[in-house]
């Protein structure tokens, strides 16, 4: 009997060489399963079955783990607020783990011998897919024609015509990862640290101008209604605001940041929705979340981020952060007033039953009325305490 290979197939011109290869020239039954996690079209998705036969597979399968995605990782970073150093929505990084998790499980489902993949030696994916597949299907054979033959875009280009697959691989100035969370952008300017990027590189142009008002609503963290319509289904409700946003050319950014192997790396990327949904849910959280909660949750959450890109997500600490996550999220309810605008919104204000601005113990700057002024000036002078005793032990000290 022949083996069994499931390739990660994406339609692109790696895992397509890839498919074709292993069915013709290593003789495998090849199983091309594409793992979708929000960023595939019914058309994409159509022409990727299409061409997987065409190239010598088997059997080919979409595995739409979208939801899952979701409720697994999208969830927690909108919790945590989680942008990696501050700019990135970790759109690619927890993309590559779903999509490995489900690669794994088809894999063990239909008793494959190998998982085959794409990857170059030169990116964190690599890492991504390996160390999943060696964790979740360990007695399963991990092949990766790119990295280990070290191919050119040529070689593979050349072979796939030579064979009759006839497709465009033209090699593009700039290279895209669609997905729910953002698209990134590589390739091109982003090659020169010097240099952004033009507005031809963005696959959303902005389409309107002045202004509008965008209200979300949250309801326990999660979002629940867009401009006052309800959504149940969250991917949708992120897609609603994605289209909203990206209409004004809303978050666009480059980051910087340090590669699992080593290197720095830089990418640039389009994230309306992930950027209007964290700017949102954090403003309500400073009206809803105590300075404790805030400041210990950003702290779990920074790990959270910085766990899921480094391809930790199975580290079981990061259920213990998901539950310091989920529980820190029981007051955050209410809607979050943006401002949209060409390239750039605003926070206006939050309309919450769980405001804790509005206070019966007094208004910031007018009136206290949970103290008198006696109070004040004893907890001022107690406050001070420390202070007063180290500067009279240290006259000699000139600030």
């Amino acid at each position: 009997m022949k083996k069994k290979v499931v390739v990660a197939f994406s339609g692109g011109l790696d895992t397509s060489f890839t498919v074709m290869y292993l069915a013709k020239e290593k003789g495998y039954e090849v199983y091309a399963a594409c793992a979708n996690t929000g960023g595939f079209s019914e058309e994409q998705l159509k022409q990727n079955e299409e061409n997987a036969y065409k190239l010598g597979a088997t059997k080919y399968v979409t595995l739409d783990v979208t939801k899952e995605y979701y409720e697994k990782s999208l969830k927690y970073m909108i919790f945590g607020n989680v942008l990696r150093n501050g700019t990135y929505p970790i759109s690619v990084s927890s993309e590559r783990i779903f999509q490995a998790l489900a690669i794994a499980r088809y894999a063990n489902e239909i008793g494959a011998d190998a998982i085959a993949h794409g990857s170059t030696g030169a990116g964190n994916d690599q890492i991504r897919f390996d160390m999943t597949f060696l964790v979740l299907a360990p007695n399963v054979e991990i092949i990766t024609l790119t990295r280990d033959m070290a191919l050119s875009r040529d070689y593979e280009i050349n072979y796939l015509k030579e064979h009759g697959f006839e497709a465009d691989f033209t090699k593009l100035k700039y290279s895209y990862n669609v997905g729910l969370w953002g698209t990134s952008i590589c390739g091109g300017e982003i090659l020169d640290s010097a240099q952004g990027l033009p507005e031809s590189a963005y696959l959303k142009q902005v389409q309107k101008n002045g202004s509008e008002e965008l209200r979300l609503e949250f309801k326990n963290g999660e979002i629940h209604a867009v401009n006052g319509e309800v959504f149940e289904d969250k991917v949708a409700a992120i897609q609603k605001i994605e289209e909203i946003g990206a209409a004004y050319g809303i978050g666009r950014d480059m980051h910087v940041g340090d590669t699992i192997i080593g290197i720095k790396g830089r990418v640039g990327f389009e994230a309306a929705a992930p950027m209007l949904i964290i700017a949102a849910h954090r403003f309500l959280e400073k009206y809803t979340l105590s300075k404790w909660q805030q400041y210990w949750k950003d702290q779990v959450a920074n790990w959270y981020g910085m766990f899921l890109h480094e391809s930790q997500y199975l580290e079981p600490v990061m259920r213990d952060i998901e539950a310091m996550l989920q529980e820190s999220q029981r007051n955050v309810n209410g809607t979050a007033i943006l401002e949209l605008r060409p390239l750039s919104f605003s926070t206006v204000g939050v309309d919450s039953k769980d405001d804790l601005v509005k206070t019966k113990f007094g208004e910031y700057g007018e009136m206290q009325k949970g103290w008198t002024a006696e109070d004040a000036k004893g907890f001022i002078k107690v406050l001070s305490t420390p202070l007063r005793v180290y500067y009279t032990n240290h006259k000699d000290e000139e600030i």
